[in-house]
């Protein structure tokens, strides 16, 4: 499975100012039936969800239930 190298090169992006993991909020992480994202924590102490491998199936159920509309997932053109 590929990792993701860039948040840019993943269709599944976090707005870490949105993004409340640091609260506990595991949401996207548990209703992506991949498994590909995860909450890390950045430089400054807080805990955000990233997408780790590049394994989207476009589902969009993270985007759907997040509860703060942090993520986004970015569809091709195609798929639209």
């Amino acid at each position: 499975m590929p990792l993701a190298q860039t948040s840019t090169t993943v269709p599944v992006i976090v707005n870490d100012d949105l993004c409340i993991a640091d609260k506990g909020c595991t949401v996207c992480v548990d209703v992506c039936p991949l498994d590909v994202l995860r909450i890390v924590e950045t430089d400054e102490g807080n805990k955000t969800a990233f997408m780790k491998y590049d394994e989207c199936w476009y589902c969009m159920p993270c985007e759907a239930d997040c509860p703060t509309g942090a993520v986004t997932v970015n569809l091709p053109y195609l798929l639209k």
